[in-house]
């Protein structure tokens, strides 16, 4: 177990520095998935995101005529399928709602993002009684998965506004690939949960590439049963995103891209009979995105699941 715990945190610090979010997880960069329902075979349900961002930004932070507050909504389709007792495979089919306003005026862009399939292998599944009569519980999840550009891209976005981020769109035009772990340990009710993902980007066909993304949340959960079938499940935690810049046509980096930020994160996951209900709050506690010409907001995400 400690063994586990150190080679987490290891990937977590290596890719840290490695990698300097898709701006703050925003529009075509999200990849969180904090705590899954408690699910024995299938699950399907629904997850609306609400994330906020303020561009244009000058030294310090400081605000002008031409700061513009961004907001991105995402209503998600997602689902999950425990094949065997080794494998898993979730899928995600997002739609997205993005507003831009600068000065009175409000611009909108919404449509279907892009699909996305990521496949698991359960690698460890430990359960064993510590001497003090306690059962520990241990599993560790390891997998890869693809996204696909269902969601549309407009060139023009980034090629008439160079000192925009890229960040407005609907998807990314490229099939990307994830590398992503789960691992959790549990003592009786009380458990931590951790979720490491990278993401390798491509060049999509208008020679653009939106920098490799890394995303680890760690989670401190506690299950309160209140009932048979009624199973209330506190989390907090924390959330760190780092990416590098985007590139355009194979070499030139831009500017107004890639960062990092670290949110503190808390929720809360019911679970009634065969129906998961949760949500939680995000709040920045430390960001640098964009060479500091961006800065994100709060972030909320709630989900309603069905378990069968």
């Amino acid at each position: 177990m400690k063994k586990i715990l150190i080679l987490l945190i290891c990937l977590i610090a290596g890719f840290g520095e490695a990698y300097a979010c898709d701006i703050c997880g925003c529009g075509v960069g999200s990849y969180y998935i904090g705590l899954l329902p408690d699910f024995k075979k299938k699950f399907i349900g629904l997850r609306y995101q609400y994330k906020t961002l303020r561009s244009h930004l000058g030294p310090g932070g400081t605000t002008s005529y031409l700061t513009t507050n961004e907001t991105y909504q995402t209503a998600e389709l997602w689902g999950g399928w425990n094949i065997g007792k080794r494998f898993r495979l979730l899928g995600f089919v997002p739609v997205n709602f993005n507003s831009r306003e600068n000065q009175g005026a409000t611009m909108s862009r919404s449509g279907i993002g892009d699909i996305a399939v990521v496949g698991y292998y359960q690698l460890m599944d430990k359960q064993h009684t510590t001497g003090n009569g306690k059962l520990l519980v241990q599993s560790l999840w390891i997998g890869g998965g693809v996204k696909v550009p269902t969601g549309k891209y407009e060139p023009t976005e980034h090629r008439e506004n160079e000192d925009t981020p890229n960040n407005f769109q609907l998807g990314t035009a490229s099939t990307d690939f994830t590398l992503n772990a789960m691992y959790d340990v549990r003592l009786m009710d009380f458990g931590v949960n951790a979720n490491v993902s990278y993401k390798i980007n491509t060049d999509s066909k208008y020679d653009y590439r939106y920098g490799n993304k890394f995303t680890a949340n760690l989670l401190a959960y506690y299950k309160i049963r209140v009932a048979e079938k009624v199973t209330l499940t506190p989390d907090a935690g924390v959330l760190y995103e780092t990416a590098e810049k985007d590139t355009e046509a194979k070499r030139y980096r831009v500017d107004i891209s890639g960062g990092y930020s670290l949110l503190a994160t808390v929720g809360m996951e019911a679970t009634l009979g065969v129906v998961s209900i949760g949500g939680n709050f995000q709040r920045a506690i430390s960001q640098q995105l964009a060479d500091s010409r961006i800065k994100a907001g709060n972030r909320v995400m709630v989900h309603v699941t069905y378990l069968f």
